[in-house]
């Protein structure tokens, strides 16, 4: 998938209007066919299959919260299929709106700007199942997941499954990470997909539980390993590129500790630097010196390794990058270089002939918007507010890894959160 692309100065972006609000409108039911038309090829080639549990306890017209985990783009062509029935609105990020704001719209989509706390998006999601009697899709998770494990939560979601006041519906998808993980430059993989769909909470299991408890069972609900869950299972991957890009979230080799240095062609990564390879087995556990057994111990390594810098006082990522905004919906504009750094004292964004300045706290978010290949544009880094994004493409000979930033930018979000807390 591309987005629109145009040339602009920076000051001339500055220029542009404000993005107007829009409320949601009744998703056009064409479209929801059209929709889940053009995913039955696709779910048909993984031979997709679903188990619901508890779905009889949800009315055909009675207006529910439907959240999913975020593996790939197959996510959207599974809630197609298994939401065809239902009139439903889907939060998305603001950028896929770009270029095609009203086909967007048609098919029901609710935009956002990721983890940048958006009242206006409690808002539009209370009028869709209040006044439009319209179910929700929501993706909590807000990103693909790097390593095959969740990524956080936010903490408010709780408290807003209290404002809502509908049932809560968990899909939970098995394979579809496998199929398509967001390092493999787009290569689809031989391998079945399927879906758990539960009926979660009634309305008065959210009214008699506390925020606390309702945040403890979403994150139960949300809790995976998809190497791990494919070694169990039995499920082999035997394409001959299943490595190709895993740099991108192993980025930091376990023997010899350099950065950036990781190649993945093929079945393997290995380290430019000490030479020591490792081989991503077809059972997905990982085989080398001194190996991780899965792909998720490694990057929980890496997550440990960041935590030990910050708390060191040494973490630092400072890079050369391409500067894309995000200031309407008619395009995303390239305006000039820069240059990004984050620190514990978080980001700061400089560019455009110093036009540009830009500076966002750690305590902005819980989580970074961080991306592979983005719209096939390049990895990316995305900072700002509800107004303007800016996304960052890191350039130069030593490029650090977008995860590495991922990661921190979550570790100290904690950091300083617990800090404020005392």
């Amino acid at each position: 998938m591309k987005i629109k692309v145009k040339e602009l100065p920076y000051e001339e972006v500055m220029a542009l209007p404000k993005r107007e609000h829009r409320v949601p409108t009744h998703q056009k039911a064409f479209f929801r066919w059209l929709l889940r038309t053009l995913s039955q090829g696709e779910l048909k080639k993984t031979g997709f299959t679903v188990e619901k549990i508890g779905m009889e306890q949800l009315a055909a017209d009675e207006p529910a919260l439907f959240l999913m985990n975020h593996s790939s783009f197959t996510d959207l062509q599974i809630a197609a299929e298994l939401l065809k029935d239902r009139e439903y609105h889907i939060v998305c990020t603001v950028d896929g709106l770009v270029g095609k704001e009203g086909l967007m719209r048609a098919l029901g989509c609710i935009p956002t700007q990721k983890f940048v706390m958006d009242l206006t998006l409690v808002k539009d999601m209370k009028y869709a199942v209040d006044k439009l009697k319209s179910s929700v899709l929501m993706y909590p998770e807000a990103s693909y997941s790097f390593d095959g494990t969740e990524t956080p939560l936010p903490e408010s979601l709780g408290k807003f499954l209290k404002f809502l006041k509908v049932p809560v519906v968990m899909i939970k998808t098995d394979g579809a990470f496998l199929r398509d993980p967001l390092y493999n430059l787009l290569q689809k993989r031989n391998v079945r997909v399927s879906a758990a769909m539960t009926y979660l909470l009634s309305p008065a299991d959210i009214k008699e539980k506390s925020v606390e408890e309702l945040n403890a069972i979403l994150k139960e609900a949300f809790t995976y390993d998809h190497f791990r869950a494919q070694y169990e299972q039995g499920v082999t991957v035997s394409e001959p590129f299943r490595a190709d890009g895993l740099e991108r979230a192993l980025y930091r080799c376990p023997v010899c500790g350099t950065e950036g240095k990781m190649r993945g062609k093929g079945t393997s990564i290995v380290c430019a630097g000490c030479k020591n390879a490792w081989e991503l087995l077809e059972n997905g556990k990982l085989s080398g010196k001194g190996a991780f057994e899965f792909v998720s111990d490694w990057y929980r390594h890496q997550r440990e390794k960041v935590l030990e810098s910050i708390r060191e006082g040494s973490y630092r990522l400072e890079c050369d990058v391409d500067i894309v905004v995000l200031k309407d919906l008619k395009s995303v504009y390239r305006v000039g270089e820069g240059h990004l750094i984050h620190t514990a004292d978080g980001f700061v964004l400089d560019g455009c002939g110093g036009l540009l300045h830009y500076e966002q706290s750690p305590q902005a978010s819980y989580s970074l918007y961080a991306d592979y290949y983005w719209y096939e544009l390049g990895d990316v880094i995305a900072i700002g507010t509800n107004d303007i994004t800016y996304y960052c493409f890191p350039k130069g000979k030593d490029i650090p890894p977008v995860a590495k930033a991922r990661l921190a930018a979550e570790e100290l979000y904690k950091m300083k959160r617990a800090e404020n807390e005392r």
